[in-house]
């Protein structure tokens, strides 16, 4: 892949995840403020507790790209606690005062963090993370998909719509998950690949984790 080819897809993947955490800042707004306490979707942690933990893998992920040699054994040593036995381990923690307002922009401030870095690291960036060694483009595609498929689960709990662009739920599929079906709408096959529905021919899966190791061809999330 040549230099110009790597950084045009950084800045697509940057595009498509600035795209999809506005969009999901939009939508949660929407939701009334005594909601915040009940559950997300399917997951155990409440809405409150599941946007810290979106907002701690943005956060995470910025952070693994940024030192000058980032670790490909392990995360960049910050502390990761849970605040009750059950709930998300997060260094990310928003202020209960500032309500949901404050936490929507702890949300979107993490997210502008990721974007920054991957328009900013280089191409050839190597960073750890459990699911393989990734580069800049891996790592927005991770921030896309626990974006787009937590904001399902906290629309679910908050009663909202979501509905999300297909192009970016298809790059993050494409780069992620290359033995998901093909031929199936975007975003269905993305809730299908992350374990919260089925598709025609494919029951439920009951454990799931993507592929993030980069691969010889990868241009882009697609």
């Amino acid at each position: 892949m040549s230099a110009t080819t790597a950084t045009s897809a950084a800045q697509l993947a940057a595009d498509d995840l600035h795209q999809v955490v506005r969009l999901a800042v939009s939508t949660l707004r929407e939701a009334p403020e005594s909601a915040w306490e009940g559950r997300a979707g399917s997951l155990e942690w409440n809405c409150w507790e599941t946007v810290e933990h979106l907002a701690d893998d943005l956060f995470a992920y910025a952070v693994q790209l940024g030192p000058a040699a980032p670790p490909t054994d392990g995360e960049v040593p910050f502390v990761w606690e849970a605040r009750r036995p059950g709930g998300p381990a997060n260094a990310v923690h928003a202020d209960r005062s500032a309500g949901p307002a404050g936490l929507l922009q702890v949300l979107e401030a993490c997210g502008a963090l990721l974007v920054a870095m991957v328009r900013t690291a280089a191409p050839e960036t190597r960073a750890y993370h459990p699911y393989g060694v990734s580069d800049p483009v891996g790592f927005a595609a991770m921030g896309l998909v626990e974006t787009l498929v937590h904001t399902h689960d906290l629309a679910a709990g908050l009663g909202l719509a979501w509905e999300p662009p297909a192009g970016p739920c298809a790059r993050a599929l494409a780069r992620l998950f290359p033995e998901a079906p093909a031929g199936t709408p975007p975003w269905p096959t993305l809730l299908w690949a992350t374990g919260r529905t089925e598709l025609p021919g494919h029951p439920r899966l009951t454990s799931w984790r993507w592929d993030g190791t980069v691969r010889a061809g990868d241009a882009a999330l697609g």
